[in-house]
């Protein structure tokens, strides 16, 4: 499945934007994201992408591959649930896996049609909107789909960096 993803700061009347558009409301979520590096490949030169996910007393495994395009965060993205992500943590430490960061944000959700916005308040570097949908085929038309959606909220250009990118580069500026 590819995420087609596009990600700006958001703004005041961003989520007033939002709802103009008819989005409804879906759910408040707070995250955890343990991000790793693989013991053969550094992720950050290869731009993918190991987390485990806790949310909400979940957790799930998310491998994000490299990007496909110069304008959004499109890649392929493959999730497995996962019971103890503890256990999983030990798991991959054991196998030569290395913390890489920690990412926390307040994630709140609505959806139109196919497409999900999601409000982010990420701890360390403040709020964000997030559009995405997910593709099979034709990934390409509903990135540009988003990016229009983007563009008409008056955002401003797509940011490609992660959250984990985002706080390394505020940390090394202090």
């Amino acid at each position: 499945m590819i995420e087609v993803e596009v990600k700006a700061r958001a703004a005041p009347g961003t989520l007033k934007k939002v709802k103009a558009l008819g989005a409804r409301f879906l759910e408040a979520e707070h995250h955890q994201d343990l991000y790793f590096n693989a013991p053969d490949r550094d992720f950050r030169r290869t731009d993918e992408a190991l987390r485990i996910r806790i949310k909400d007393g979940k957790a799930n495994l998310t491998y994000k591959g490299r990007k496909l395009d110069a304008s959004t965060k499109s890649r392929l993205e493959l999730k497995a649930d996962i019971h103890d992500p503890e256990a999983l943590k030990q798991i991959l430490v054991a196998l030569g896996f290395t913390p890489s960061g920690e990412v926390r944000k307040t994630r709140t959700k609505y959806v139109l049609g196919e497409l999900t916005f999601a409000l982010d308040e990420v701890e360390g570097l403040g709020s964000f909107l997030e559009i995405e949908v997910s593709a099979q085929d034709g990934w390409e038309y509903k990135r540009d789909q988003i990016l229009k959606v983007l563009q008409d909220m008056g955002l401003g250009e797509p940011i490609r960096k992660s959250y984990l990118e985002l706080l390394d580069e505020s940390r090394r500026v202090i």
